[in-house]
């Protein structure tokens, strides 16, 4: 009886040491004119990179933190396509707050939590006055939202393909939503435009409408991704 208390003790040790609890937040490192990005949220990351003028790159999906790396679990990666679909141990350490990657240090950005914070799939969209469905499917819409920072990214983890992506600021408040762009991977004159939108939660469902970055009218549904 003794042996298996002491055995349960050391499994026990062993993964509290292996295996930290998720961190949620943005983290924000500079290298130079260059941001580094780094957002973790419900058990996704994403990590972008970009100057004041223009996208460079991202990469992310679900993650697992541990003592000596953590780990990604990559649904996409625009420069690296083939490290989709494999885990990637970064060697990034996090402690009090920061991420150390090389040398990079990310200092977790002052928190601005919100109802929206959390990770959104996009599940509906009017069209001809009507909302159909999307269904889930290997090709989906993400959204990020956590400490006033938010990110958009469409993929297809099953084909390796990207298809955009866009982020930046944002405020939730009074049933108005407000995303001040950072980054946009199609256009990047597209940064420092400020989109307001009306938002309203209805039984988890993020309903967002108002007018696109083009100018065109849109009413989407947002449902929490598990």
């Amino acid at each position: 009886m003794k042996s298996l208390t002491l055995l349960f003790f050391c499994l026990a040790f062993y993964v509290s040491g292996h295996a930290q609890q998720p961190i949620n937040g943005a983290y924000l490192a500079k290298n130079g004119d260059t941001s580094h990005l780094w957002l973790f949220i419900d058990g996704y990351s994403s990590y972008i990179k970009y100057k004041d003028d223009a996208y460079q790159c991202t990469w992310g999906g679900p993650f697992s933190v541990h003592s000596n790396s953590i780990l990604v679990d990559v649904e996409y990666n625009d420069k690296q396509p083939d490290e989709v679909g494999r885990p990637k141990h970064t060697g990034a350490t996090y402690s009090s707050d920061e991420i150390q990657l090389g040398k990079l240090r990310f200092t977790r950005q002052e928190g601005n939590q919100q109802d929206l914070d959390g990770l959104w799939r996009i599940t509906g969209r009017q069209q001809d006055g009507e909302i159909s469905n999307i269904p889930r499917g290997d090709r989906k819409t993400i959204k990020l939202l956590v400490d006033g920072f938010f990110q958009w990214i469409a993929i297809n983890p099953a084909e390796k393909g990207f298809y955009g992506t866009g982020g930046g600021h944002y405020l939730f408040q009074d049933g108005q939503y407000t995303e001040n762009i950072l980054f946009f991977s199609r256009d990047d004159k597209r940064v420092g435009a400020s989109l307001r939108f009306k938002g309203e939660l209805k039984a988890e469902e993020w309903h967002h409408s108002g007018l696109s970055s083009k100018g065109d009218a849109i009413y989407e549904i947002w449902s929490k991704e598990k």
